[in-house]
């Protein structure tokens, strides 16, 4: 391979599709949030064995195998523990009243008797529909609710500076989704955090069992001389954009001490209860009012994953532009391996619907962000991997590797 064919981000060379699912090892598994955009260091990747197959695909085959009623008996064993009749929350449940959140907090509630707190990092502009689901989730559902809004101009400055110079959307939104957690319950004395999926569905083979804070790495506060955050490192950031350390505080992981001192321990549902996205989608839709998009999602064929946020369908495109791994590959995906899709099913809809470029809310989103549209297609190619991408003589840009050829 060529200096110029060199891959950005870390990713492997040779780029290999799963012979099950139409996911590539071009996915990240894990990569981490607090580096330099040079550092993948610790970046993890989508694992495809000798036999072609790969990490989630596997993970969706020992399903098969798993005995959900023993399953089931360990999280009575763990509900049994916590379980409380003072009056007090005994768990915490983020979410934003989609699918999964509306899911995982009514049946701890209303199956298993247990009192979820559920708390909310909310999107940076709700779409009409995920308000909605959001109001229906606490009221129909019938749950206490924390959000935590953060700081406006601060959180947009950090996301436009996540797009600049990371090509990352949902930068800001996924670290403060992922701390709020462990900083409600560390303040509120709660030991017990239930997140839905298990990643180990996607491929994150980190998260393939139900534990206490297993990635410590992210969750400890660390020298800040060496956290990046929207592309810089912490000092400058605050020296160049005016801000105070209390600004970033809510990005920031709880300090691993208060962490320790707390015992807390999160958990995933879908470890202990077979996950099936839309057999979940139907249960939310039953029991909390929960209502898919009135329309197909940009870039894929779907319509009830991740539509909460206006600038979701925008992550999502950032993400095939870096990765060659659009929306539909994601979905279709999923759903081969939970027996819906076939192969040739997903190969077509991924042809179809990858890469359809985001115009529903971009021009919303840009005027928010303060940005031009035309200045975020022009980082498109500032991002583009030269080991996914070619420039074909028209000046338009193809995969090098498409899955339909593959």
């Amino acid at each position: 391979m060529t200096v110029s064919m060199l891959p950005k981000y870390g990713l492997p060379e040779e780029v290999v599709f799963c012979k099950r699912c139409v996911m590539s090892n071009q996915r990240p598994a894990s990569i981490p949030e607090f580096k330099h955009l040079s550092d993948r260091r610790g970046a993890k990747y989508m694992c495809i064995d000798e036999d072609g197959v790969c990490d989630a695909c596997r993970h969706a085959e020992k399903k098969e195998d798993i005995n959900w009623n023993n399953r089931e008996e360990e999280l009575l064993q763990l509900l049994d523990k916590y379980r409380r009749n003072d009056g007090y929350y005994d768990c915490i449940v983020p979410g934003s009243g989609g699918k999964d959140s509306a899911f995982q907090s009514h049946i701890l509630k209303y199956k298993y008797g247990m009192h979820p707190l559920t708390i909310t990092w909310p999107p940076i502009l709700y779409t009409e529909y995920g308000h909605k689901n959001f109001l229906n989730w606490i009221e129909i559902g019938g749950f206490d609710n924390l959000t935590f809004k953060p700081n406006g101009r601060v959180h947009k400055l950090l996301t436009k500076l996540a797009i600049q110079n990371l090509f990352h959307p949902f930068q800001t939104f996924i670290l403060g989704q992922k701390n709020l957690a462990p900083k409600i319950a560390i303040n509120y004395k709660i030991p017990l955090i239930f997140y839905g999926e298990n990643e180990a569905e996607y491929g994150n083979p980190i998260a393939d069992n139900a534990s206490s804070l297993r990635d410590r790495s992210f969750y400890e506060m660390r020298d800040l001389s060496e956290v990046y955050l929207s592309g810089f490192p912490i000092p400058e950031l605050l020296e160049k954009h005016g801000l105070s350390l209390n600004d970033l505080m809510a990005y920031l992981p709880a300090p691993v001490e208060d962490l320790e001192k707390a015992k807390i321990e999160v958990h995933y549902l879908g470890y202990y209860l077979k996950w099936t996205p839309q057999e979940v989608y139907y249960y939310a839709v039953e029991n909390t009012g929960f209502q898919a998009r009135p329309f197909r999602t940009e870039g894929t064929y779907s319509k009830y994953n991740s539509i909460d946020d206006k600038i979701d369908d925008l992550h999502y495109y950032t993400a095939w532009i870096k990765f060659g791994l659009g929306r539909a590959t994601y979905d279709a995906s999923q759903e081969i391996r939970n027996k819906h899709l076939t192969r040739e099913d997903g190969i077509a809809l991924v042809k179809q619907f990858d890469g359809e470029k985001p115009t529903g809310y971009i021009s919303e989103v840009m005027n928010y962000l303060e940005l031009d549209v035309a200045e975020f297609f022009n980082l498109c190619d500032k991002f583009r991997s030269p080991h996914l991408w070619t420039k074909r003589a028209n000046g338009e840009w193809e995969l090098r590797h498409p899955v339909w050829e593959n």
